[in-house]
């Protein structure tokens, strides 16, 4: 608790900054609301998956708090100073492992050994590979150390019997090689079930019945029959107590009539009596039985015709002795032992009633157990313990990874470094002239979409394929404009590794970009309703006179008239006029103006229009924030992390030309006059603009407008007189 920390404030929050070993090791005292992640999955991070799976030791796909804490206490326990473990090193000098303890020096011999094994002699570290190679050397020997046997062929053929028994009857584990395997605790329960099954059957086999060796298949019989059975002497005792529901007793007709294939339904013919009910007390074994009965009464009756008055007939008396004599059988067999269940990795697949009772005798007897035994204390005595590799393999990883993970889960350093990538990021989108670096894996587009909604970044779902491999992510779009990202739009995904993914466009989450964006947005949106009104006008227009030509051509009689059309030219003639007279009111507004006014209206106008949409923009810009963005693909954030202006102009970075490079704006495909020329006109109708609005506001233009606009008021109070 009186560790000093130092906290740095990035993206909103204060996180802890790692300047030394002091503080990895305390970290076990930093309270948890001041982590930047409370767990996050072992998945779609771009990160070492060995070492995430060394760290998920509970198996639930997910890394917490306290698996990291464990991680630290473990590692600092296996070495002799932590200050390597923040250079992030590839390597593992030998001499940074504790030999003060027992474990410390056999992992040292141990290292030795792999070296040795290796022809490393000379080499006082070891890294990843080296491991690797030694778990692949000892993987293909029997006696690796990791004390897991599968049935090789090394073995006799009773003890792969043995093996491939218990790991069908009890379960396995994985050894080295990745073979299913047992270890000793699976024999031991494997033979401890062996030996409770067998007892029980022993037990059953001492017990007395009339039927000798025929019980246990007379026992099986009785379980399936009695039903039926007892259902059909009850029925006698109806029919023999009311003669008249004798009919009502045995089978209806419409229970009997073929279906619409002509074939009689299975399970409705076994709902039916077992045999035609009448008043006799005994059941007749051979004549008149239900068609789907008749073979079981058959074996039945062959099975128990020694103990009849009658072999062909079955009485209810007779029937109740069967079931009394069975009933010590029954009991015994009830009270089936349970076999002890392991929990494993591979789970069993039968039962030990699939095997056969001699090989069940051979395999309970201690003398396979005995020899599995001493193959276990053979390999718990090789030079290269399987479960040593496994530590330094561990000691490794988290040597080389460990600084790394707790800079992308107790604080995002990597992230805010610019420099690094950070583990949530997989890769590079490339699309529509931009490079997006914030990708996050995806495993549900519908799921995810509805939290990250609230992360208030434009996000891109795409779908990636590579050589029929598949991936989804999501690109924050945080630069540049939006007008042409939309859905179906193909672009190119680089992973973390260098591969390139064909992305499409599969949904897209629309937000504000940039204030660039929004500075021009409304006056496209002005373009575009322009656009769409003027589109809309011309298909009218060129439907009205599709429709009065088809008129015409039907019936030559409907001529122009001049007449009846002098209304419609007055009244363009007076909408030219009106919008003549507004231009002139705007332009005599404009040059009455000093010229310092000029800049302002400008600004006013820009204001006015662009305005809202920019602060509006800007306002959204500010609430961007990554922890939405991660909680939805599976991280536990604590606050919000934003994302501000700067931050989201590097995140994506859109096309520019290199700083050396030169340009050539003499375009060979351009169709047109040559731009001097256009410049030059563009001038002269400036000019003639300007100059007419000159004399307009003097009123040296009155005099040629007054007098047509007083003769088209006369021309139009002439047509109305005539109309």
């Amino acid at each position: 608790m009186n560790h000093m920390w130092t906290f740095q404030r990035v993206g909103g929050l204060d996180q802890v900054v790692f300047k030394n070993t002091n503080d990895i090791i305390n970290l076990s005292n930093l309270d948890p609301k001041l982590w930047v992640a409370l767990s996050c999955p072992t998945t779609g991070l771009n990160f070492d998956e060995r070492t995430l799976a060394l760290l998920d030791v509970d198996q639930d796909g997910r890394i917490r708090i306290p698996d990291i804490l464990d991680a630290i206490s473990w590692t600092n326990d296996k070495v002799v100073s932590f200050d390597k473990i923040l250079q992030s090193s590839d390597i593992l000098p030998l001499n940074q492992i504790d030999t003060t303890t027992q474990q410390g020096h056999k992992l040292v011999v141990t290292a030795h050994s792999i070296l040795a094994n290796l022809n490393k002699n000379q080499q006082d570290y070891l890294t990843q590979d080296d491991v690797q190679q030694s778990i692949k050397i000892n993987a293909s020997k029997l006696y690796n150390g990791d004390l897991i046997f599968p049935p090789s062929a090394e073995l006799s053929s009773a003890m792969q019997t043995f093996i491939q028994s218990a790991i069908k009857i009890t379960g396995a584990e994985k050894d080295m090689s990745g073979q299913d395997g047992i270890n000793l605790d699976i024999a031991t329960t494997f033979v401890h079930n062996l030996q409770t099954w067998l007892q029980w059957q022993t037990n059953i086999s001492k017990t007395q019945t009339p039927f000798g060796e025929n019980r246990a298949e007379i026992w099986k019989l009785v379980q399936i029959l009695k039903p039926k059975i007892d259902d059909y002497f009850l029925r006698i005792e109806l029919a023999q107590y009311a003669p008249q529901a004798q009919t009502a007793l045995n089978v209806n007709e419409k229970y009997i009539v073929p279906t619409e294939n002509g074939l009689l339904s299975d399970e409705a013919l076994a709902e039916l009596p077992l045999s035609k009910i009448d008043t006799s007390s005994s059941l007749d074994l051979v004549n008149g039985l239900n068609p789907l009965w008749k073979d079981k009464i058959t074996q039945f009756k062959s099975l128990i015709a020694s103990s009849l008055t009658n072999p062909d007939q079955l009485t209810q008396s007779e029937w109740q002795h069967i079931q009394t004599s069975l009933e010590a059988y029954t009991s015994l067999i009830n009270t089936k032992p349970e076999m002890v269940q392991l929990k494993v990795t591979i789970p069993p697949t039968g039962s030990i009633e699939d095997i056969p009772a001699k090989l069940i005798a051979n395999m309970a007897d201690d003398k396979l157990l005995t020899e599995f035994q001493q193959m276990v204390e053979q390999d718990n005595k090789t030079p290269i313990s399987a479960s040593d590799v496994l530590i330094l393999e561990k000691l490794v990883l988290f040597h080389k990874h460990l600084y790394r993970l707790l800079v992308n889960f107790a604080s995002f350093s990597d992230f805010f470094s610019l420099e690094k990538t950070a583990a949530f990021q997989l890769g590079k989108l490339y699309i529509d002239g931009r490079c997006a670096t914030l990708c996050v894996a995806v495993d549900n587009i519908a799921k995810h979409a509805v939290l990250s909604n609230y992360s208030e970044l434009c996000l891109l779902y795409c779908e990636c394929t590579r050589h029929g491999q598949k991936q989804l992510i999501a690109a924050a779009i945080t630069a540049g404009q939006g007008d042409l990202l939309i859905e179906g739009r193909n672009g190119v995904f680089i992973d973390n590794e260098g591969n390139d993914w064909d992305a499409n466009v599969v949904k897209i989450i629309s937000k504000p970009i940039s204030i660039q964006q929004a500075i021009w947005e409304p006056y496209q949106r002005i373009g575009r309703l322009i656009t769409e009104q003027i589109n809309k006008w011309a298909s009218t227009k060129d439907a009205e006179i599709e429709k009065s030509s088809a008129q015409v051509i039907q019936n030559p009689e409907n001529k122009f008239d001049i007449g009846k059309s002098v209304g419609v030219f007055a009244a363009i003639g007076l909408a030219i006029g009106a919008i003549g007279t507004a231009l002139a009111t705007i332009f005599q507004a404009i040059f009455s103006l000093s010229w310092w006014q000029f800049p302002l209206v400008i600004i006013g106008l820009f204001l006015i229009i662009s305005g809202p949409s920019v602060i509006l923009a800007w306002l959204k810009l500010r609430r961007r924030t990554l922890g939405p963005l991660l909680e939805a693909s599976g991280w536990a954030i604590n606050g919000q992390v934003k994302i501000n202006l700067l931050l989201g102009g590097l995140l994506t970075s859109k096309a520019q030309l290199p700083a050396n490079a030169k340009r050539n704006l003499r375009d060979p495909m351009r169709i047109g006059t040559k731009k001097p020329i256009i410049i030059l006109l563009l001038a002269i109708v400036i000019g003639i603009g300007i100059t007419a609005a000159w004399f307009w506001h003097k009123g040296y233009l009155h005099q040629f407008f007054e007098p047509q606009k007083q003769q088209q008021i006369t021309n139009n109070s002439n047509t109305e007189k005539e109309k």
